[in-house]
């Protein structure tokens, strides 16, 4: 399993924290995704299928783009 923490600038509020968390439960593969407000940030335990590079293209798919 793998384990990566994303700085995700557009969060603010718990309306995003429930998208971000709802839209990459979704995705095959991906184990648990903390998002918090207060940090900006999303955690997300994940493995095979799913890839840091899919991740990153939901995010961004939804609005949500991560920080480089």
């Amino acid at each position: 399993m793998s384990t990566v923490t994303y700085r995700i600038p557009n969060i603010s509020c718990h309306h995003c924290v429930h998208t971000i968390q709802s839209e990459l439960s979704e995705v095959e593969g991906v184990k648990s995704v903390v998002a918090e407000v207060e940090s900006k940030t999303a955690q997300i335990e994940f493995d095979a299928p799913a890839t840091e590079e899919i991740l990153k293209k939901v995010l961004a798919e939804i609005n949500y783009p991560v920080e480089e």
